[in-house]
């Protein structure tokens, strides 16, 4: 194949057979990502056939892992991270060593593997996949709340974790050499690491947090579409490369970090939606790359070992993990959500074995069981979080319903109390100050950036397109109770109310009108009001009767003080 056309090859026949494979197994009720794995295997260098560019192909999934995290860093606040760091850090280090200690004994003793091996295999075990967990609690709305903060702490827990195992894979190969290695040499690498490291966060909040921001700022000011997605786009890999640069952390964790310090900007709303295709496609790249590092022979000559790694992944992770959330006092519906999210395998053990091999630390038997358990793993997981509630209901029917109560409890608690006005105009401020001292909590969103009033509003604006799906389905409809649509653009609105309609049955719609046609784009085929707009308010109406009413007001006023004269006048002797 000739090299400069081999990476447009393997996007070709990768993405090709993702998308019908992918296509395929949705058919089924499995989930796509299942028939992405399945492309990759296809295209595999163990498999007959093309043969795809492993290479290119992991370069591809990293920048995809960059772009997903930099988007759950710009929904996920340090705030929110440091409220879950007494479960989490605990937490995310005890599962680890669980699983890290089982899998190594039973290398180690039973299958005769040298220590080194057994460790790598122990601790790739440990570790979930970003990709897979941030999608799972994406899909299910899940992501923003409890559990969805305490599953990313954990898993930037075991990003850390990670982290410093790849610095100390050196030390640990002259360990295992038996080359003398002092105290205070080893002491000293664990410091170092353990200072980029605070270093590394030290900087993204002291520095990145003002500085991240000011450029996007900037960047929105040139009016330019294009120039703005291409400073997200360049923020997140660049700030993402640098970090693992001079920080020697990850990839995925400089991405997150980035994202969080951009949430501070008022931009961050229409930052995350300019991600999404992009994160969609290079997260499909990802999960290629998977089946491409897969090996079906893997299953015949070693199944009884695929057997134990599955297992000791999916209930040592999960229940561990589930166990601790639950022991500090977390609902059982918590402790389940996170111990599900854990229960795979991810890219950083595919990273970490991969330098192990190259290294001698480990041998390709190793990364085949590895990767054999992640292929497995991440297939099931899904559809793990899809039976998670009938599986429950049906083996733990009172567990379940104490859980679903305390759902309904919580749900009755948080009453729907937020409006969300669309249009930040002249209307729409208007409004925001009426309802500034109420009960509700209400929020600005507008797509244009001369309207900003983040000053004014602070985490109340959302500089965004609200007539675009993905962006409704990012802003908690589940917790509003109106939307109220400024613009008077009928068809805008019409296709606004429409897909809040389709998100959630129950939010309120109001919307405008000020011509004379507009209003049938709000009328059903009956004659009546869609019931897809609670209420309809004709703008030149409401003017006119305002006015008319004004006038006549005064007439009124002018008649009555002319009937007091008359009355005076009368009353006047000759």
């Amino acid at each position: 194949m000739p090299d400069q056309v081999e990476l447009i090859t393997t996007l070709a026949w990768g993405l090709g057979l993702s998308l019908i494979f992918g296509y395929l197994v949705s058919l089924i009720r499995m989930p796509a990502l299942v028939g992405y794995l399945l492309a990759g295997v296809f295209i595999a260098p163990t498999t007959p056939g093309f043969v795809g560019n492993l290479d290119l192909a992991s370069q591809l999934s990293e920048v995809g892992v960059i772009l997903l995290m930099f988007g759950v860093g710009l929904h996920f606040s340090l705030k929110d991270l440091l409220q879950v760091k007494a479960v989490a850090v605990p937490g995310a280090i005890l599962q680890m060593t669980a699983t890290t200690v089982i899998g190594m004994a039973m290398a180690y003793f039973i299958w005769d593997w040298p220590l080194t091996g057994a460790f790598i295999l122990g601790v790739a075990l440990a570790c979930a996949s970003t990709v897979v967990m941030t999608k799972a609690l994406d899909a299910r709305g899940i992501l923003q709340t409890v559990r969805g903060r305490l599953a990313v702490g954990w898993l930037v827990v075991q990003d850390l974790v990670t982290v410093l195992l790849l610095v100390l894979l050196p030390t640990i190969g002259t360990l295992s050499a038996n080359e003398s290695i002092s105290l205070t040499q080893l002491s000293g690498q664990i410091l170092g690491t353990a200072t980029l490291v605070v270093g590394f966060v030290a900087s993204m909040v002291i520095i990145g947090r003002r500085v991240l921001p000011w450029i996007l700022m900037r960047t929105v000011k040139t009016g330019s579409q294009e120039l703005f997605t291409l400073c997200v786009i360049a923020i997140a890999i660049t700030v993402a490369y640098a970090s693992s640069t001079i920080f020697h952390v990850s990839f995925a964790l400089g991405a997150f970090f980035a994202g969080m310090m951009m949430r501070e900007s008022e931009y961050s709303h229409r930052a995350a939606l300019q991600t999404l295709p992009l994160q969609d496609a290079f997260s499909v790249i990802f999960f290629l790359g998977i089946g491409m590092l897969f090996d079906p022979k893997v299953l015949i000559e070693h199944p009884f070992e695929i057997i134990f790694v599955v297992l000791l992944v999916v209930f040592v992770n999960s229940t561990v993990a589930g166990f601790w959330v639950r022991r500090k006092g977390y609902r059982l519906i918590d402790a389940a959500t996170v111990g599900l999210a854990v229960s795979q395998v991810g890219e950083f053990s595919f990273i970490l074995s991969g330098l192990a091999v190259s290294m001698g630390l480990a041998g390709r038997e190793e990364l085949s069981l590895i990767v054999a358990a992640g292929l497995i793993t991440i297939a099931l997981n899904s559809i793990s979080f899809a039976g998670l509630r009938p599986f429950m209901r049906r083996f733990f029917p009172e567990l379940i319903q104490q859980a679903e109560q305390e759902d309904s409890d919580e749900d009755a608690d948080g009453v729907r109390n937020r409006i969300l006005i669309v249009g930040a105009g002249i209307t729409g401020r208007e409004l925001y100050k009426k309802f500034e001292n109420t009960d509700f909590d209400t929020y600005i969103i507008e797509k244009q950036a001369e309207r900003s009033m983040q000053q004014e509003l602070g985490e109340h604006f959302i500089f965004a397109d609200a007539s675009h799906p993905l962006v409704l389905s990012k802003l908690n409809l589940e917790k509003t109770r109106w939307v109220l649509i400024t613009t008077s653009e009928a068809l805008i609105a019409r296709s606004i109310a429409d897909q809040v309609a389709k998100i959630d049955p129950q939010v309120k719609v109001l919307a405008l009108s000020d011509k004379e046609g507009d209003r049938d784009f709000f009328i059903s085929r009956s004659g009546q009001l869609d019931p897809n707009v609670s209420a309809l308010i004709e703008t030149r109406k409401e003017i006119a009767d305002s006015i008319f009413e004004c006038v006549e007001q005064d007439n009124q006023e002018q008649r009555k003080s002319s009937r007091n004269s008359k009355k005076k006048i009368k009353k006047i002797p000759e």
